[in-house]
């Protein structure tokens, strides 16, 4: 089961981020807010396929809806081998440790 918790400025998810749970990830984020400035972590993540690619870029999507300014942290080495498998790195801003 994936989970999305909040702390100040950023989202820390955990869980796995797959095809079967990426709605429940959606639905889980909605009702999150979006600051002016915000993480979103993967490190809790324990299994990934590109149905987080989706989610990353909804909420890209929604940032940009919000006038926020959204970077990823900690994603895991086959997500970004996925980001460029489908030449999408350039869209994810990732922040750097």
């Amino acid at each position: 089961m994936v989970n999305i918790t909040q702390q100040s400025n950023q989202w820390l998810i955990s869980g796995p981020v797959l095809m079967d749970n990426a709605n429940e990830a959606l639905t889980q984020s909605i009702a999150l807010s979006m600051n002016e400035q915000l993480e979103i972590d993967f490190s809790g993540v324990t299994d990934i396929d590109t149905a987080a690619l989706s989610l990353i870029m909804e909420w890209q999507r929604r940032a940009l809806a919000s006038k926020c300014t959204i970077s990823f942290a900690n994603l895991p080495v086959n997500l970004n081998s996925l980001a460029e498998l489908y030449g999408v790195t350039s869209f994810i801003s990732v922040t750097k440790a």
